[in-house]
């Protein structure tokens, strides 16, 4: 019997989870890595610890299932997107810090590049908007600050990567270069009516082109594991962004579909079919993936902060000893008492695009308690998701019928409910809540063959509960214009 094994490399965390035939996890294994906070906007991370914390809880959750690497049929990768690094070929040392996808400092230069009218070219080709969180700017600043980058750059000496090509870079030792189209559609640089890197895009953010990796299908053998790597070698078949990963995951495969993700921000996709919907609201076109010679496109918006909220009151404010606490903390009282977060510490994403944005709390009063403003954490994910679903039906004109949600904040019942309530329509959690790494490994699985195709993984599909809307509109509707009055106040706070 073999396995299919997952690595979930994330924001705060690198996971690997190991998945049977019938999609139930056998093995996991977490660690959490360091987040580095240079400056106020800026956000970094240890790229080598990023591997190390990867490769050491894939050895631990292959023992944790009681096997060895001889008993995992492929390997699939999904990962934190836009976050981009930058390393020696000859020697694999990164050159700079990993610039996260949540790291500000390019502000400037996306306002620049606006000014000149050039917003539309990349919004044409890329689908995306002009804003820091992509990696095209930030893979710009570090070969503009490092000493010698650009000229190494040049002359094919460095490599680029966001984090799935990192990895892939470590697992093979240095034999494969490669993202997929879920990955390099997050980069500003890759067109996504084409399939390719888009020379234009490239020379206006000044990109020398042996930097890139070379763009492979979403489920394809593109190698295997290097000697020494693990006991034995493993073929790498899969590769997804955290959210197209939990798309696929949801088995959301038609349009229309749609899926939320509660992990450090927040991420709603919707299945657009094989074409890309432009939007007119400022969510994002992106692939979704590429199987053979299929491209299935999927619309996104983008809470930047949603669990890191519950990390803040957690490391920040103390008002918690674990994440696990939130839930009966904000239960403790029966409404937020009139307090709203806006948990713009990074911005604001989607639908707004406002990086001068800035987190606030509203409405404080001397009965204000730890609770009401825990609460009002667990709501602001909420309310954020709110915004994205209503401008999401807007541009596809497809009304939503159910949300199927994943992610580690779905375990809180209070906060699903609340969801629920807003939206107006049920909210479904799967029984298996590992969706993204379970999307990782079905695109790997269906590479070699453990899974004869996407009908069979289809039917693995099971719900462990329904939140079924309880609170009148009216209401619902009254709350959503209290945050709006929030929202407003926050954004702009920086100045340019």
């Amino acid at each position: 019997m073999s396995f299919i094994l997952a690595l979930d490399q994330g924001t705060t965390s690198s996971r690997a989870l190991v998945f049977d035939h019938d999609g139930n996890v056998a093995g996991v294994a977490q660690k959490e890595f360091r987040q580095i906070f240079p400056r106020p906007g800026l956000v970094e991370h240890d790229a080598k610890e990023i591997w190390a914390s990867q490769i050491g809880v894939a050895v631990e959750a292959i023992a944790r299932a009681g096997l060895t690497s001889a008993d995992i049929a492929a390997i699939g990768i999904t990962n934190q997107r836009e976050t981009t690094i930058v390393w020696d070929r000859a020697t694999g040392r990164p050159i700079h810090n990993a610039m996260v996808w949540q790291d500000r400092r390019t502000a400037g230069e996306c306002d620049r590049l606006k000014a000149e009218g050039l917003e539309a070219l990349f919004r044409d080709r890329t689908g995306l908007v002009l804003d820091a969180y992509f990696s095209g700017t930030k893979l710009a600043w570090i070969l503009d600050h490092v000493p010698g980058a650009r000229a190494r750059a040049e002359a094919g000496k460095l490599a680029f990567g966001t984090v799935d090509t990192w990895l892939v870079w470590n697992l093979t030792r240095g034999e494969r270069h490669v993202t997929d189209p879920s990955n390099a559609s997050r980069t500003l640089l890759f067109n996504i009516h084409t399939g390719g890197w888009d020379p234009e895009l490239l020379e206006l953010l000044r990109i020398p082109p042996p930097l890139l990796p070379e763009v492979v299908p979403s489920s394809q053998v593109y190698g295997e594991t290097a000697a020494g790597v693990l006991a034995s070698a493993v073929p790498i078949a899969g590769i997804a962004g955290d959210q197209q990963a939990a798309l696929f995951g949801q088995l959301c495969d038609r349009p229309g579909m749609v899926k939320n993700t509660y992990g450090t921000g927040c991420f709603m996709l919707m299945h657009t079919g094989d074409r890309p919907v432009v939007s007119g609201r400022n969510l994002l076109s992106t692939v979704g993936c590429r199987i053979d010679d299929k491209t299935e496109y999927a619309l996104e918006g983008s809470v930047f902060v949603a669990g890191a909220a519950v990390q803040w009151l957690r490391d920040g404010l103390g008002l918690i000893r674990t994440s696990g606490e939130v839930e009966p903390l904000a239960a403790s009282v029966p409404d937020n008492g009139g307090v709203y977060l806006v948990p713009a510490f990074t911005g604001l994403g989607a639908p707004h695009w406002d990086p001068y944005a800035r987190g606030a709390l509203f409405g404080m009063t001397r009965g204000s308690t730890a609770g009401h403003i825990a609460r009002a954490t667990l709501e602001s994910i909420a309310f954020q998701t709110a915004d994205l679903l209503e401008v999401m039906e807007e541009d596809s004109g497809i009304p939503l019928a159910e949300l199927r949600v994943d992610g580690g904040a779905t375990a809180n019942n209070l906060l699903m409910q609340f969801q629920a309530d807003l939206l107006g329509v049920p909210v479904v959690r799967p029984r298996v809540r590992e969706t993204t790494a379970l999307g990782a490994a079905y695109l790997a699985g269906l590479a070699v063959g453990y899974w004869a195709g996407r009908g069979e993984i289809g039917r693995l599909w099971q719900v462990e509960h329904t939140f079924i809307p309880a609170m009148e509109q009216g209401k619902a509707a009254e709350l959503r214009g209290h945050w709006g009055r929030a929202l407003e106040r926050a954004k702009g706070w920086e100045r340019p």
